[in-house]
């Protein structure tokens, strides 16, 4: 009986865990995302012209610097990493875009 009882515990204890850590998860900046076309390449979660935000999360959310790349990556452009499509400078696809708004919209990817 004991047993059952902490067993009911954790799972409690687990949930609101879960439900805790998605209320602090950085909001996705769809504001951002709009002014800075993403997604006339990118999606979430699946292929299109250009790899997915989860495909890019899985891919450098481990890197060492990888954050610091791809902030500079969005805001100058830069060679394909991903088949042919390079990326284009921040000024050809919606307007300058500050480190600061490279940095929220990196740290949102890589939370994929």
């Amino acid at each position: 009986m004991q047993s059952l009882q902490l067993s009911r515990h954790a799972s409690i204890t687990g949930l609101l865990l879960s439900i805790a850590l998605q209320a602090y998860a950085a909001p996705e900046p769809v504001a951002l995302e709009d002014q800075q076309h993403c997604m006339f390449c990118h999606t979430v979660d699946s292929p299109f012209l250009a790899p997915s935000f989860q495909q890019i999360a899985e891919r450098y959310r481990s890197v060492p610097n990888a954050a610091v790349m791809l902030e500079e990556k969005l805001r100058v452009g830069g060679p394909a990493h991903w088949g042919d499509m390079a990326m284009p400078a921040a000024a050809d696809r919606g307007g300058p875009l500050s480190r600061e708004d490279a940095r929220t919209l990196v740290q949102w990817v890589l939370s994929n």
